[in-house]
């Protein structure tokens, strides 16, 4: 009998180096397709965690990365950039393994993201506003001021396991263009693919900057989030963990990004084209299983055409196909784990004891060849209302609850009616109409005639309890730094200071 390769092991990352974990520790790396162990991944604790902070805290020291020159630190992005697209099918590969996410979408969607967003912040920053110059004034008396951003120092990045290279990238990218040293501490069911590209990114940063620390949530999140060295915490999960974290986080009144959960309505008016509607929305709820936080889980659609839409909604998720991840046939994969497939199935099940109608879909479905994972047939629930649990939760699964509606009036005030404002969108003929609705809806992103379109130039974050804090572009780089005001004074004769006699009533 052959033997055997060893699964292969991915210890820590700590200033530039791979180091096993304090303790000793590895813990199984398990493929959601198959239910088979893929890896061994490190285990840290929180002895890991000042390990690293020590080493982001002394490269961040050194000027000669934290002060860095625009266009020299453009350079280093674009490196990274060359770096992913270079290791490309590596990447994906673990990507799959780990995830359970389909390599088509992968290699065509996550990979040129990232690649495409360290390049467009290796632009950005040749432009961002490190130092402005405000107009010399008057008043209080002649002086000129300064407004310099400056890196916040030590930033403690937190990602989720749906879409683990591209959360990295989103909380990675901005912060080193900024000039920080980071801490990263991906999802511990999917880490491998963050820990071979951290591996990637410490061969062209300086020793320190780039360092991903693995383990539990619960031990090494809270660690971190607690952790008088840290400056800043960016965190990608559920609204519950995100209201912990900032708990934590005011302990040391860290600066804190979130980005949460999310249940994206989207408004179809009477004039959108519907065959695009069916294929539109059910990309947006069906991309990665559903496990996507800005995915269009609420259909809101008009009365005149409701049956309509569901009976093409039904045919297109019929095309859908359920498989192995590795297959570039595979339109969906399985749920991260079973008891997360258990929980989208309870949600299904409400839906229906509340009133809902299965249209499709709504079970288990069996997959030869991946008899270990756990998979969800594509699911559309009909005769919806706003007030269901499947409405109003977040299920993070394939599942569109659909919605009917009289006005335009009413449809805005469902489509605002939830704890969320991740996402939302309008499909209509009409774009004029569509903007103003657009503008009524209480979102960060909102898409017009489709789903999931989003730009690395452009802002991505949340309303209400979706978060707060903006990824993606520039906008991203404001939430890593800190605004300094620089004041020169030009008067230099004491006496003839305007302010100064205020408190002097007597010069000599």
């Amino acid at each position: 009998m052959a033997e055997q390769s060893p699964m292969q092991k991915f210890p820590l990352i700590i200033n530039g180096e791979r180091i096993d974990p304090v303790a000793g520790l590895y813990t199984d790396v398990i493929n959601p397709a198959t239910g088979d162990a893929v890896a061994r991944v490190a285990s840290a604790d929180p002895d890991d965690v000042d390990n690293a902070v020590a080493a982001a805290r002394a490269a961040f020291n050194d000027p000669a990365w934290r002060n860095m020159e625009p266009l020299e630190r453009s350079k280093v992005l674009y490196a990274i950039a060359n770096k992913i697209l270079a290791h490309a099918p590596e990447l994906a590969a673990l990507e799959v393994a780990c995830s359970g996410g389909t390599i088509s979408r992968v290699m065509a969607l996550d990979i040129p993201a990232v690649a495409d967003l360290f390049m467009t912040l290796a632009e950005e920053v040749k432009s961002y506003p490190f130092v402005t110059s405000l107009s010399p004034r008057p008043i209080p008396e002649m002086c000129h001021t300064q407004v310099w951003k400056e890196p916040i120092g030590v930033c403690g990045l937190i990602t989720a396991w749906n879409f683990p290279i591209l959360l990295f990238c989103m909380k990675v990218a901005p912060a080193l263009a900024a000039g920080n040293a980071v801490i990263v501490k991906p999802a511990e069911s999917t880490p491998t693919s963050s820990v071979r590209l951290a591996e990637l990114i410490s061969e062209v940063v300086p020793k320190g900057v780039m360092n991903i620390i693995t383990g539990r949530g619960s031990i090494i999140g809270e660690a971190m989030s607690l952790h008088k060295g840290i400056d800043k915490i960016s965190f990608t999960g559920s609204t519950d963990m995100g209201k912990r974290v900032q708990r934590n986080a005011a302990e040391t009144l860290k600066r804190v990004t979130v980005e949460l959960g999310g249940k994206g309505p989207a408004i179809v008016m009477p004039d959108a084209n519907l065959d695009l509607v069916a294929y539109g929305a059910l990309f947006g709820v069906y991309i990665n299983s559903g496990q996507a936080c800005e995915s269009g889980t609420r259909l809101l659609v008009h009365e005149s055409i409701y049956d309509t839409v569901i009976e093409k909604l039904v045919k297109v998720s019929g095309q859908m196909v359920l498989g192995n991840p590795n297959d570039p046939g595979t339109s969906m994969g399985p749920m991260t784990s079973a008891s997360h497939g258990e929980s989208v199935l309870s949600y299904i099940k409400s839906g229906v004891e509340q009133g809902a109608r299965i249209a499709c879909g709504g079970n288990r479905a069996e997959i030869a060849g991946c008899e270990g994972g756990f998979f969800v047939e594509p699911t559309i629930l009909a005769d919806v209302t706003n007030d269901m649990k499947v409405a109003q939760e977040e299920i993070f699964g394939p599942v569109l609850s659909v919605i009917k509606y009289s006005t335009t009036e009413e449809a805005i005030e469902m489509a605002n009616d939830s704890i969320y404002g991740l996402s939302a969108g309008v499909w209509s003929n009409d774009l004029v109409k569509a903007q103003e609705i657009a503008r009524e809806l209480q979102a960060g992103s909102i898409w017009i005639n489709d789903w999931h379109m989003m730009r690395t130039d452009a802002p991505f974050g949340g309303y209400k309890q979706s978060g707060y804090g903006r990824e993606f572009g520039k906008y991203s780089i404001d939430s890593y730094v800190e605004t300094k005001a620089v004041n020169i004074a030009f008067e230099s004769d004491y006496r003839k200071k305007s302010l100064y006699s205020i408190l002097h009533k007597r010069f000599s």
